[in-house]
């Protein structure tokens, strides 16, 4: 079971978000991922609990931010609930869309698992629910995936394959690099893993 850190910044100029303390473990149903947020001064910021099915869509969601909840899952396409921090109020939505996103790595490994791709596939496209911070609100985002690169790094474990995509968003035709170990981001955007206490399981 994996279990580790990443640091969360700003992606354009690298102001410190948070700290994310997760684990993750593929099961018998697919791969579960937790974790908890803490800001730069150590208070609690919010929490991570996705499950996805062994097709890699999400059979349960539910993130805290700033007060705010969400909880979601593919139904008709993808469905959730936002509730307001007093939660005096709850907002459905549904989308025909197929997984959801967010800042949390979690989002990315879930992406990479339901696309499955190769180094032979062509790019992707995926439609994703955006739950952005500090107050999750959802946001419908166009990407496409394709996977560039697979290389194999030693390790005292034994070969560890790094998979390296290329995510274009279609609306901005913004691009960037995603290097995926497993289940663990190595590097992305806004993200660098800190801590890692177990070698990422692998599940293609």
């Amino acid at each position: 079971m994996p279990r580790g850190r990443y640091s969360l910044h700003d992606p354009h100029d690298h102001t410190p978000l948070a700290e994310e303390h997760f684990q993750c473990a593929p099961g018998p149903s697919g791969w579960r991922y937790v974790s908890q947020l803490t800001a730069p001064d150590g208070a609690h910021r919010g929490s991570v609990d996705l499950a996805l099915d062994d097709l890699g869509r999400p059979i349960r969601l539910e993130l805290h931010a700033g007060g705010w909840q969400v909880r979601g899952a593919a139904l008709d396409g993808v469905t959730w609930v936002r509730t307001d921090p007093a939660g005096l109020e709850a907002t459905e939505g549904n989308v025909p869309a197929h997984a959801f996103t967010g800042t949390s790595p979690a989002f990315l490994v879930a992406t990479a698992r339901l696309l499955r791709l190769t180094p032979s596939s062509s790019a992707t496209r995926v439609r994703l629910v955006a739950l952005t911070d500090p107050v999750l609100a959802p946001r419908t985002v166009d990407q496409s995936w394709a996977l560039i690169a697979r290389e194999a790094h030693a390790t005292d474990s034994g070969p560890l394959l790094v998979d390296e995509y290329q995510v274009t968003a279609l609306d901005t035709g913004e691009r960037h690099a995603v290097h995926i170990a497993g289940d663990v981001v190595l590097s992305a955007p806004g993200i660098e893993l800190e801590d890692l206490q177990t070698p990422p399981s692998t599940f293609l």
